[in-house]
């Protein structure tokens, strides 16, 4: 009788465990988004839609990859997220598909989604999280309220403090260097750059370079040629559409008086890992770093 007894008392306290842990998944939970709007849910999100590739990342970052359901187009990394259904572009969101896919949680890009869209989907009752990361500091700590939403916090602790730790790792070794006068190309027609508001001038700035177009007023400015020769950057640095080296970027070797073409310091960037607000810029915060330094040692009087 007496074992009989213990083993119901262990089968209780077994009981109250596993019920004290279902009571922990479904509690509400919340964190603060991009606007500082607090976003609630009274359990952790199961069902997510990512209306942009670098929202996609960070889920998937997050410990919470598992959960999305649907992702806007390009989002194409990591390799698991190509075979989630698409539900929109930056222009247009496919609004049946994402009623029908009745999420808990809707991850989108305030500066990048299509805002009436959006807006539509808060008043027909879904949660929005919205993302916007403008220092690099806001991509860990986004990353971190989405696993929160998610409940898959414990599964990135580490991850996000190593990912801080080597930003931290590059401001040291680079930021307090000789400054390097540098054009980043978006684009070429039109030609396109980022001002210092810009995450990307955020990356130059941290690697030690200076972006020459930095005090403009739009965030992501069109110039003309005479404007670049202008300013004489001593290193240009594209990125393009695609991972390779654009063939338009050889076009600035035509300018021969331009600082940047005569110390060969003409470079390309691979755009997913710096044009996407996510855990990856990391390694192009790695490249830009490279590229500057590179820079830095052509010079013949380092004076």
């Amino acid at each position: 009788m007496k074992g009989t007894s213990k083993i119901q008392s262990a089968l209780s306290l077994a009981t109250i465990f596993l019920l004290l842990a279902t009571i922990n998944v479904r509690a509400e939970v919340s964190a603060l988004d991009a606007t500082g709007k607090r976003v609630s849910l009274k359990s952790t999100a199961q069902r997510i839609i990512s209306l942009s590739p670098h929202g996609t990342e960070m889920l998937f970052a997050a410990g919470a990859g598992e959960y999305v359901l649907g992702v806007g187009s390009f989002s194409d990394y990591p390799e698991a997220a190509k075979k989630i259904q698409q539900v929109g572009s930056y222009d247009r969101l496919d609004m049946e598909a994402i009623i029908a896919l009745s999420p808990d949680l809707i991850v989108a890009w305030k500066s990048g989604s299509p805002g009436q869209q959006v807006e539509r989907l808060e008043r027909l009752g879904f949660t929005i999280f919205y993302s916007n990361p403008i220092e690099l500091d806001d991509i860990a700590n986004e990353v971190e309220s989405l696993a929160v939403l998610a409940g898959t916090s414990t599964r990135i602790t580490n991850v996000m403090r190593y990912w801080r730790d080597e930003l931290v790792k590059l401001k040291m070794r680079y930021s307090g260097k000789d400054k390097v006068r540098a054009f980043y190309q978006i684009w070429h027609q039109p030609l396109m750059t980022v001002n210092g508001k810009h995450l990307i001038s955020k990356v130059m700035e941290l690697c030690g370079a200076e972006n020459v177009f930095a005090g403009l007023p739009s965030l992501v400015p069109r110039l003309d040629i005479e404007a670049v020769l202008a300013a004489n950057p001593e290193l240009i640095v594209a990125s393009g559409s695609v991972d390779g080296r654009p063939e338009w970027l050889d076009g600035w070797k035509q300018w021969p008086q331009l600082l940047a073409v005569q110390k060969n310091n003409i470079s390309h960037s691979p755009p997913d890992v710096m044009q996407r607000a996510g855990p990856r810029i990391l390694e192009g915060a790695r490249h830009m770093c490279e590229l500057v330094e590179q820079a830095r040692n052509r010079r013949v009087d380092k004076n």
